[in-house]
């Protein structure tokens, strides 16, 4: 009875218990129900979650239901709207009015200096939940989301759009639009070059999206397009107003080398570099540089405007207008070589008055040279002027005037006979150019280079520089000619050779070289006899050859033609002609002594003969 009635307590007790749990849950239900926020606030999760404290089926339907009903449906990769609602040096804590908030790092909002307590912004759930239930929430991606919406919809709007100038690139710049990074070109950013990219780092423009590639996510704006329609209005009113002779206002906006560019007001002009300066220049940057304001007068143009010439150094008088009427020929002038050509010089007296100095009025040398071998570009020179013509704008110049002519008292310095020392200036085949001081330049013929060498061209003797002893040889004041001779400052020894290698002389030689129908043999430096082929012969039949030495005879002597000829072969035919003569002289003795008969004699002179005739 005792178990029974124990059981029974306790069956009691279970049941007031469960009662109290059914009270609290319907308690807890209709708290849930009248204040849902300060529930889920303060609700344990803990407890629930491990099994601590037990909740009826029907309390977790109507749990379930509230949580449907108050809180968002956080799918991953979802961007909703969230509210800020606490900031940290780092973070930023997010309410999207989920189960729990979501931290994001305050880097993705560097965009955004002026963020607070209570701003709107645009988030992705990245994660659901992470470990500890937290909701992984993400700025940067949302904006980047949402910015591709928003930036193709400005493509096709053409509306303009808010951009950060985050940094430089290669070609232009790098542009933050709705937390995408676009490029800006360089060529994009102004209508007028850009020399300083940096000057737009860092800073917020207005932009408008020219171009989107959806296959590789690029996106390019433009902030030139938004001044491009003012500026079209304002060039047609430019145009529609353009008259030659105009003077206008405008601004350097390129320079290149060959002119300049000026920006008219969103019309750009050329300056030719002729059209610069009335005087020479190399460079349009020596009279101009960029963003220099410059008044300027309207050339032409083409029939659509589009083409404007323009001109700067018509705005000022012409120089040769303004060179005093005073100037005149014969007067002697002060100027910079400005240009050297082939012919001669252009020498700037004034500004935009240049005269030619021609090379031929640069020395009295009738052998002339290079304009470079007087004058350099810059140099300052004195100079005559020989002609003026005002209405052509001509002027023609010359320096070797301001010197004497060095022809005045040739007689007296360079008379015939006289010897002197030149340089060598030039060759030509028949001579050489010999330059005796600056303007005189005399010629020596090829035939008065040596007395004893035979010369084919004077580059055999000499070369262009040396200095050569010479003498006048004939003297032409009034052509302005000078005959020179270098071999006549010697003696001919050809004089004394004459009498050396006279006629019927002998000398010993060796043979120097075997040619065509002989050989030569050379008998000192200067004389190179020939001998035949006929006299090459030896007393026994054979022929010299080179290098064999052997006694020769002077058989021709030609002292004006150089020429000697020699023969071994006379040698010894003379003494062959000695002997027989010497015989036929004893035997003629002998027969006037014996008196022999007419017989007698023929036999001995027959036995001569056949001896002189190698018959025996």
């Amino acid at each position: 009875m005792a178990e029974k009635a124990q059981e029974a307590q306790v069956e009691a007790t279970e049941a007031k218990e469960v009662k109290t749990e059914v009270v609290k849950a319907e308690e807890v239900v209709s708290e849930a129900q009248a204040n849902p926020e300060k529930f889920l606030e303060e609700f344990n999760w803990h407890n629930y979650e491990e099994g601590i404290d037990e909740v009826e089926d029907s309390q977790l339907k109507e749990f379930e239901k509230l949580v449907s009903e108050n809180f968002v449906d956080t799918l991953d990769d979802e961007v909703v709207e969230g509210e800020v609602v606490h900031m940290t040096d780092r973070d930023v804590i997010i309410d999207i009015n989920a189960k729990s908030e979501g931290v994001i790092s305050l880097n993705e909002f560097r965009y955004n200096p002026d963020l607070k307590v209570g701003d709107k912004v645009e988030v992705l759930i990245d994660v659901r939940e992470d470990a500890t239930g937290q909701l992984v929430l993400s700025h940067r991606k949302a904006r980047v989301i949402k910015a591709w919406d928003r930036v193709i919809k400005a493509n096709e709007t053409g509306e303009i759009v808010n951009g950060f100038v985050k940094c430089r690139t290669k070609g232009g710049m790098i542009v933050d639009v709705f937390g995408i990074e676009a490029f800006l070109p360089g060529s994009q950013i102004d209508v007028k070059p850009i020399r300083d990219y940096d000057q737009y780092v860092n800073k917020t423009m207005e932009f408008k999206v020219v171009k989107i590639n959806h296959e590789f996510k690029n996106v390019v704006v433009s902030h030139k397009a938004l001044i491009e329609a003012d500026i079209e209005e304002q060039k047609k009113e430019i145009i529609g107003q353009l008259e030659k002779g105009q003077v206008l206002e405008g601004v350097v906006k390129n320079i290149t080398s060959y002119g300049v560019f000026i920006d008219l007001g969103g019309v750009d002009g050329l300056v030719h570099i002729t059209d610069l300066s009335w005087s020479r220049i190399n460079h349009p940057n020596e009279i101009v540089e960029l963003d220099q304001k410059l008044n300027v007068v309207i050339l032409d143009f083409d029939e659509d405007k589009s083409r404007i010439q323009l001109g700067l150094k018509q705005l000022s008088k012409h120089p040769w207008d303004a060179l005093g009427e005073t100037v005149a020929v014969g007067d002697k002038v002060k100027g910079k070589v400005v240009v050297i050509a082939d012919y001669g010089a252009f020498i700037e007296v004034a500004e935009g008055v240049e005269g030619l100095v021609h090379v031929s009025e640069m020395s009295w040398s009738t052998h002339l040279r290079s304009a470079n071998d007087f004058v350099k570009v810059g140099d300052e020179i004195d100079a005559q002027i020989l002609t003026l013509d005002r209405e052509d704008r001509k002027m023609s110049l010359g320096i070797k005037q301001l010197s004497a002519d060095p022809w005045t008292d040739i007689t007296t310095k360079y008379p015939v006979a006289s010897k002197h020392t030149g340089i060598v200036r030039n060759f030509t085949n028949f001579g050489v150019f010999v330059e005796l001081e600056e303007g005189i330049d005399g010629l020596i013929y090829i035939s008065d280079l040596s007395w004893t060498k035979k010369i084919k061209h004077p580059s055999e003797f000499c070369n262009v520089g040396d200095n050569l002893d010479v003498v006048v040889l004939e003297l032409d004041v009034e052509g302005r000619k000078l005959s020179l001779g270098h071999k006549q400052t010697t003696d001919n020894p050809w004089d004394k050779y004459e009498t050396e290698f006279a006629l019927d002389s002998t000398h010993t030689a060796e043979i120097a070289e075997v040619v065509d129908k002989g050989a030569t043999i050379q008998f000192n430096e200067d004389i190179v006899a020939f001998v035949p082929s006929r006299h090459l012969e030896k007393e026994d039949g054979k022929i010299l050859k080179k290098g064999e030495s052997a006694e020769f005879k002077i058989i021709e002597f030609n002292k004006e033609f150089k020429r000697v000829v020699a023969s071994h072969t006379a040698i010894f035919k003379a003494e062959e002609m000695a002997n027989v003569k010497a015989a036929v002289k004893k035997a003629a003795a002998q027969a006037d002594e014996a008196k022999p008969t007419l017989g007698d004699a023929n036999e001995a002179l027959q036995a001569l003969k056949d001896k002189m005739d190698g018959k025996v």
